[in-house]
């Protein structure tokens, strides 16, 4: 019998206890798996400051974003929409759930526990919005009993619970349906009191909901960060903190907030005067080139010079901050795909934007008569087909007619309502832009064709000699 029995019998436990310390040892980390899968899943929200479908296919900040990342990493990026903050938190945690929640969110103390908040790259402020007209809020006394809305699950609905303790009367109402565009759109049409939104989502979206002003700030600025899973593995986070440093020392952070955040979204409505001013300032050194393009498709040049003047006022230099250039305002997938190969060249520029518009309106169904084919198919230039196609099953599904253009436009700005963009293939779109869009070109096409009356329409001038419009001193009443 051996004197010491129980040495022999932990010598096999022993050993089967280190080997499972070295299989946990040698488990990859975060960043390895996910290396290892070939794919970063992002999950996010369909919102018009996270991530969105636009005209020339996905974007958003936190798209762009993501896409750089899973690039830096030689990954496949597959954006997850999630129809509300709970869920995103919760998706996050799943086992083989995202990698990465990018979705507009401030790092929340009270997810702490739950996520990891990587390094924010963006300080946005909490701020009460009220309607102009209405008695400014200049404190949370003021808010005491109003209708007050805001989202579910946020940040901002935990900071509210936390003043309650303070200020009792302090009532409001977390939704889950609706998204901030909604909440916006409330305030602006006199639904609700108040709402509470960050400065990033008020400035990308106030252009659109005119009536909206800041009554005072709740707090002071907020980190924006991702959140990833909590747990002691940091590798996946270390790597994100260390793409946004890169991104910030070389400045395409910079680049990427200006682009989204730097500049108004759509050109500014300009009135009769500054378009009378233009027509003879502007006009004259391109109309020829409107009507050669125009003859050449088959198009009225006054539509063209309209649809010119929307995008561009006429200015062949124009650049927007998201790289559209150009008269026509062509991004270089849309110039490469008609033939243009100079953006800035205004005979380029003019013929791509025709040969582009009557492409689109070839796409659309026969069944649409005209003028409204081509009022279709300017929004579409605008929004894309896809969305246009969502608008038209809307409108069908309503009881109204998916072939007329005063039905469709009436349905178009829902797509930037949850409640109706969660049914659709395509998602969220700025369901207004396209809207105004159309009804901007006829109405710049229709002061042209008055004012473009009295000279008839001259088939050919001499080269260099450029016709002037007949601007007279009396527009038509209602410009």
């Amino acid at each position: 019998m051996s004197r010491h029995p129980r040495n022999h019998l932990a010598a096999p436990a022993l050993a089967l206890l280190c080997s499972v310390f070295l299989v946990a040892c040698e488990q990859p980390s975060r960043l390895e798996q996910l290396r290892e899968d070939g794919t970063l899943r992002v999950m996010t929200r369909n919102t018009p400051t996270t991530y969105y479908q636009g005209r020339h296919g996905d974007t958003g900040l936190e798209y762009e974003l993501s896409k750089r990342f899973a690039d830096s990493l030689n990954l496949e990026l597959e954006m997850i929409t999630s129809p509300t903050l709970d869920d995103l938190y919760h998706q996050l945690v799943r086992e083989r759930g995202p990698h990465i929640a990018a979705a507009g969110l401030t790092a929340n103390p009270n997810r702490a526990g739950q996520v990891q908040f990587s390094e924010p790259y963006l300080q946005v402020t909490p701020q009460v919005i009220y309607r102009r007209g209405e008695r400014q809020p200049r404190g949370l006394e003021d808010l005491y009993d109003k209708r007050i809305t805001v989202l579910k699950g946020s940040a901002l609905a935990d900071q509210l619970r936390e003043l309650q303790a303070e200020h009792p009367q302090l009532v409001f109402e977390e939704s889950d349906t609706l998204e901030t565009v909604d909440l916006l759109r409330l305030v602006n049409d006199g639904e609700i009191d108040f709402t509470v939104v960050y400065s990033n989502e008020l400035l990308v979206n106030q252009a659109f909901y005119p009536a909206l002003h800041v009554g005072f700030d709740l707090g002071p600025a907020q980190p924006m960060a991702w959140a990833l899973a909590g747990g002691e593995d940091e590798s996946l986070l270390q790597e994100v903190n260390r793409f946004f440093d890169s991104i910030r020392e070389d400045g395409t952070l910079d680049q990427l907030l200006e682009r989204f955040y730097g500049h108004a979204d759509v050109l500014d409505y300009v009135g009769a005067r500054a378009f009378a001013r233009h027509m003879q300032q502007r006009l004259p050194r391109f109309e020829q080139l409107f009507r050669q393009s125009a003859d050449q498709h088959g198009m009225d040049w006054r539509l063209l010079a309209a649809m010119a003047y929307q995008e561009s006022l006429w200015d062949p230099d124009a650049r927007s901050p998201t790289g559209v250039r150009g008269l026509m305002m062509l991004t270089l997938p849309t110039a490469k795909f008609v033939g243009v190969t100079n953006r800035v060249d205004p005979a380029q520029s003019i013929a791509g934007g025709a040969r582009y518009l009557v492409w689109v309106r070839d796409q659309l169904s026969t069944d649409i008569p005209e003028p409204d084919r081509t009022w279709f198919a300017l929004a579409a230039y605008n929004v894309g087909l896809g969305h246009l196609d969502d608008a038209r099953i809307l409108t069908r599904n309503n009881g109204r007619d998916p072939d007329r253009w005063i039905d469709v436009k009436d349905h178009l700005p829902l797509l930037s309502k949850k409640q109706w963009y969660s049914q659709t293939r395509y998602g969220y779109a700025r369901g207004g832009e396209p809207v105004n869009y159309v009804q901007n070109i006829r109405r710049y096409y229709e002061i042209l064709t008055w004012v473009t009356q009295p000279q008839g329409e001259t088939p050919q001038m001499p080269d260099g000699k450029y016709h002037a419009p007949g601007i007279l001193e009396q527009l038509p009443q209602g410009i």
